[in-house]
């Protein structure tokens, strides 16, 4: 039987900015080998939730656990901090982001993007660093681009080498956040086709999308957020084909309108 505990799991999750409270008490879980899907309007709470799932920002209450583990915090409310760094490294280096620009080191080649976070984070040793970043450069389909430096590449050729880069860390999941937002349609595409074959594989993933399409295609569970609470949640197919909330009837509406 295969495992489908969850790898990332979020319970009660309120997170503010100062006054303005953009995470109201979220429940969601990653089950290893789903791909779960955040949709909702700008402002939602979509990528603030992703960015508290690998600690790039603090929650004020509520429990993140990472294959059961729950994170270990110190003070409380706005003071409340993660207290094992230890522990927020080991999570932060399993969970590999991709993000909406694409965050490569403009004086390094691509095959140096990608090699440098397996050597000098997790000591990995360089023979096999370097034939693992080749082989995910030739997965993502831009494996002739090793030498290249990141300004000689397309967008879409450099979010792809970020994906290959997020692969090359072996995480236990993958965290999307607007992976298509800043690309051209055509180059949304080639990003497109990589994250579609990706969930084929039955990897780990969490995707914040403005696609309605990806969502769809690629979701084992998608979760439509308004306002910072969860709306609605279900399979693809019964999100998408009978909403049952107002909300998301009228949000799907404007999104269809709006492509």
């Amino acid at each position: 039987m295969s495992d489908t505990s969850p790898v990332i799991e979020i319970q009660n999750l309120h997170k503010a900015y100062g006054a303005l409270e953009v995470l109201k008490g979220v429940d969601i879980s990653a089950p290893r080998g789903n791909v779960i899907s955040l949709i909702g309007s700008s402002g939602s709470g979509k990528s603030t939730l992703l960015r508290c799932c690998n600690l790039l920002e603090d929650s004020q209450q509520g429990e993140v656990l990472f294959k059961g583990e729950p994170v270990t915090w110190r003070g409380t409310g706005h003071g409340r901090r993660p207290s094992d760094a230890a522990q927020v490294l080991r999570i932060r280096t399993n969970l590999s982001m991709v993000f909406q620009q694409f965050n490569l080191w403009a004086h390094m080649t691509i095959l140096q993007n990608v090699m440098e976070a397996p050597i000098t984070v997790l000591k990995r040793d360089h023979k096999d660093v370097e034939a693992a970043a080749r082989a995910y450069l030739d997965k993502v389909g831009i494996g002739d681009k090793c030498d290249a430096y990141p300004a000689q590449l397309s967008g879409g050729q450099q979010q792809r080498a970020a994906i290959a880069r997020a692969l090359c860390m072996e995480p236990e999941a993958l965290l999307f956040d607007e992976p298509t937002s800043a690309l051209d349609p055509e180059l949304e595409q080639e990003v497109v086709k990589v994250i579609k074959d990706l969930a084929t594989e039955g990897r780990t993933m969490m995707i914040v999308t403005h696609d309605m399409k990806l969502a769809a295609d690629v979701s084992d569970h998608v979760v439509f957020l308004h306002q910072g609470l969860i709306e609605e949640q279900g399979p693809p197919d019964t999100l998408f084909g009978a909403p049952s909330s107002e909300r998301l009837r009228g949000f799907l509406s404007a999104t269809t309108h709006a492509a």
